[in-house]
Formats: C-alpha cells, sequence, structure tokens
C-alpha cells in the first residue's frame, strides 16, 4: 500500500519533469537566449515543485506550470534587460555547410521577427503555436479573455508574417512558407 502512495505521490513531479522541454521551447521563443530560457526553466520548476501540493486538480497541471512560468518571465523582464542572442548548438554532422548556414539563416531570421512583437503577443503565439494549448487554456494561463487571446494571436501572425516578407529569404532557398517546427 505504501508503494502505490509513494507513486500516486511523485506522478505530479514526473509529470513536472516530462513538462520540462515544452516549457524550454516557450521560454526560448520569448526571450531568445537558451541560457535565459534554461534559467526561467528552471526557476519556474523549482516554483512549481514547492507548491505542487496547492495544485488542486492535477488534469490543470500543464497549464498551472505554463502559468508559473510565464510569471517567471515577466518578473525577468520588469527587474532585468534582454540578454544578448546567442547561437544555438546544431548537430553540424547531419547537415552541408549550406544547408547548415540556410537554417542558421532561418532561425535567425524567425526569432528575430518573433523578437520584435510585443510581449503579449509573443506569449500567446509560443502557447498557441508551438505548445498546441487551446485558445481557453492559454487565457487562463496568461489569466487574459478568450478573446484578447484570439486577437493577439491573429495580430501576431500578421504582424510574424509582414516581417518575414520584408525580410526575403536569400537565393536558393527551396522553400516559400512558413513550417510549424516542434
Amino acid at each position: 500500500m505504501r508503494f502505490i502512495e509513494r507513486f500516486r505521490s511523485s506522478h505530479p513531479h514526473r509529470r513536472l519533469a516530462e513538462l520540462r522541454p515544452r516549457l524550454y521551447r516557450s521560454a526560448l521563443a520569448w526571450c531568445g537566449s537558451p541560457h535565459q530560457a534554461d534559467d526561467l526553466v528552471q526557476e519556474a520548476l523549482a516554483k512549481a515543485l514547492k507548491k505542487i501540493e496547492r495544485l488542486k486538480d492535477p488534469d490543470a497541471l500543464d497549464s498551472w506550470a505554463f502559468s508559473i512560468l510565464v510569471n517567471c518571465f515577466r518578473d525577468h523582464c520588469r527587474s532585468r534587460q534582454p540578454l544578448a542572442e546567442h547561437r544555438d548548438l546544431v548537430d553540424e554532422v547531419q547537415m552541408s555547410a549550406e544547408e547548415l548556414l540556410e537554417s542558421e539563416q532561418c532561425v535567425r531570421r524567425v526569432r528575430r521577427a518573433i523578437g520584435m512583437l510585443g510581449q503579449g503577443q509573443r506569449e500567446v503565439i509560443a502557447l498557441v503555436d508551438l505548445e498546441g494549448f487551446s485558445y481557453a487554456e492559454v487565457a487562463r494561463i496568461l489569466e487574459i479573455p478568450m478573446g484578447t487571446v484570439m486577437s493577439r494571436l491573429n495580430r501576431a501572425r500578421q504582424r510574424l508574417k509582414q516581417l518575414l516578407i520584408e525580410n526575403r529569404w536569400p537565393v536558393g532557398h527551396k522553400g516559400s512558407h512558413l513550417e510549424r517546427v516542434k
């Protein structure tokens, strides 16, 4: 009986650990720095672990953890200047030099365009388009009305499209559209 009770009590802890990659992906989309994103996720997970007993609905763990991450990010924005952009590590073994250059240019352009969006738009686009949360879940996470989520998302997508069209792709780029990357 004790083993079952310990397993049940550790289940939310395990689910939190499994959320780490998704939390990191959102934090990276919001701040643009791998190191800063890692710090934000660590802070959010530490806070979540301290308050895990307060979680009333275990099914809401994902949105609860993302709410904590949003608050950590907002606190960070209020207290610090943005850090300089860091270059991502890429598995260079699998790509030719030309493919690596094109990929890095594409990532830089998309990150730069996302960085030009307002904070609210970056938050919404990351939660909906990268993490796949519903509009209602994003509204709960960010503590804003669902209509605001929809309008921010629409404006963010339109602005992102405009920024990427203005910043033309290099000659020889094989794709002329954006793909959702997970």
